[in-house]
């Protein structure tokens, strides 16, 4: 089978695609062809090994899974003895977070992973690109923060992957959505839900008078110092990017102020917490709460064109692999 194979760090010309052998199920798992998977910033981090903090969780010096992709779509194609939640043919969606293994024809997953089936009414590149954004999402609006109706949330970086499924998400929880983006993107996130945006690319963060419970910096590209400024008294700043800066920040100046610093790796918590959110996802999927952006698809064969694209970091929601 094809597999994208990456034996150590660096740019997208590490990921390599070579015919390895197709996987055969152990008695408690399930053979997965895939469909789909996504090029997600979770998945370019452990391609880099940056921030260098990470490593600690996914190898010092080498990436310890050489098969990068962090999450995919499938169909079901064997079954081992002992499987009772599956059965071939099923079609689902599956997070293999750090453990990776989604760059890939085929993977074998124990049942008790992070896998669920796919609803009827959308794609297998619809499936797999709204898993991360939406996860991840979930987590720090339920978890790391709790969004109450009325709030005012801005979020920075609303067109990416995190961020389109993050206007949807704090919509449906009630809160007033304020997204940060390019002129260009403001048909998007409105579509999506935002109440208004402001232009990274002009004064409008500078100059605006509003303030806000949440600000949810989902690219890292956001200074707490300035974010605090914009906050309200109490309010939250919320990153699921651990630079050396955030960490300061997270460290000694958070603590002593009203206005705190939260990050959360949100794709290491219990399997219980991260399996609770892909179930919600999956049902807001199903009833149409929840539209999946895409903005290019590729093929198996393009996954270094793929990731030079994500790099340049001008996506419009969510990059595809399609096999």
């Amino acid at each position: 089978m094809r597999s994208v194979i990456a034996g150590s760090y660096g740019g997208p010309e590490v990921l390599k695609v070579k015919n390895i052998e197709k996987p055969t199920p152990k008695d408690n798992e399930i053979l997965i062809q895939i469909k789909a998977t996504s090029v997600t910033a979770a998945s370019t981090f452990l391609r880099e090994g940056k921030p260098y903090i990470g490593r600690l969780f996914i190898g010092l010096t080498k990436p310890k899974t050489a098969n990068p992709g962090t999450d995919l779509s499938g169909v079901i194609e064997s079954i081992g003895k002992d499987v009772t939640k599956f059965k071939i043919g099923d079609c689902v969606i599956a997070a293999t977070d750090i453990n990776c293994g989604a760059y890939a024809e085929y993977i074998c997953l124990p049942e008790d992973e992070l896998i669920v089936h796919q609803p009827d009414n959308i794609s297998p590149e619809e499936a797999t690109g709204i898993v991360d954004g939406a996860v991840t999402a979930i987590a720090f609006f339920t978890d790391i923060t709790k969004i109450t109706p009325g709030q005012k949330i801005l979020i920075n970086g609303a067109s990416g992957s995190i961020g389109t499924a993050a206007i949807q998400l704090a919509k449906i929880y009630g809160a007033e959505v304020t997204a940060v983006c390019s002129n260009k993107n403001k048909a998007l996130v409105k579509d999506l839900g935002a109440d208004s945006y402001l232009d990274y690319n002009t004064n409008d963060l500078i100059n605006t008078k509003e303030k806000f419970d949440i600000i949810f910096d989902t690219v890292g590209k956001m200074p707490f110092k300035a974010g605090k400024k914009l906050l309200k008294e109490n309010g939250t700043f919320l990153t699921p990017v651990m630079t050396f800066s955030a960490f300061m920040n997270m460290m000694f100046i958070s603590p002593f102020t009203s206005k705190k610093l939260k990050f959360a790796a949100t794709g290491i918590r219990n399997i219980e917490l991260r399996m609770r959110d892909l179930k919600i996802v999956r049902d807001m999927l199903a009833s149409g709460k929840l539209t999946t952006v895409i903005d290019r698809v590729f093929k198996l064969e393009q996954i270094e064109e793929a990731h030079n694209y994500v790099d340049n970091g001008h996506k419009r929601g969510n990059v595809i692999i399609s096999l």
